[in-house]
This record gives C-alpha cells, structure tokens and sequence, in this order.
C-alpha cells in the first residue's frame, strides 16, 4: 500500500505540501509537531491529495451529486399551535411567581 502511494505521489499532479505549508499549518492550529513529526504529516497530507488527484480521474458523466450518503431526505411537519394557553398552568407549579414570570434565586450580587 505504501508503495501504491509513493508510485502514486510521483505520477499525480497536485499542490506540493512543503515544509513551510506544514509549519504554517501547525501555526494555525497552535500545534508543536517535533521535526520527525513534521516530516510525517507532510508525508501524509501529501498522499491525501494525491488520492484526490487519483479520484479526479474517475469519469463521473452522468453521475448525481449526494447530498447525503443514505438518501435521507428532509421530513417536515406542519406547524401547528397545541397546548396555546399554559401560562397559568406553568407558572401553578413555580416556586414563586411575580407579574406572570418565574422568580429565581439570584446568580450574582
């Protein structure tokens, strides 16, 4: 597999990951990477983008965008009003009450 990828890495044509890209990358991200760990990431980033430079390569003609991998759709109800008056209801079963609203203990002095 390892192999595939580096075969891979040489025959694609895609954005160089340097090492000032993965620095730059460790600074957005507020990352210390040791140098070992450095030269690793930059391997690895860069084997991803040439897997995607190898699926840029699949012929897609005809093929639908996905919104999502299960073809889920959105359900939507009708929004209807229940339960319109409970004012009373809700405040009955407060501790304390004042003008219709809830009192609570204070959080701050």
């Amino acid at each position: 597999m390892i192999e595939h990828l580096s075969k891979m890495k040489q025959e694609c044509n895609f954005m160089e990951i340097t090492k000032d890209l993965v620095q730059y990358l460790e600074n957005l991200g507020r990352l210390e990477l040791s140098p070992e760990d450095e030269e690793k990431t930059q391997k690895a980033l860069g084997d991803i983008l040439g897997y995607f430079d190898q699926l840029n390569e699949l012929d897609t003609e005809g093929v639908e965008p996905l919104s999502h991998a299960a073809g889920v759709s959105n359900v939507t109800r009708e929004d209807v009003i229940a339960n319109e008056d409970m004012r009373d209801a809700v405040l009955s079963n407060a501790p304390e009450t004042k003008d219709g609203t809830i009192l609570v203990p204070k959080t701050f002095d």
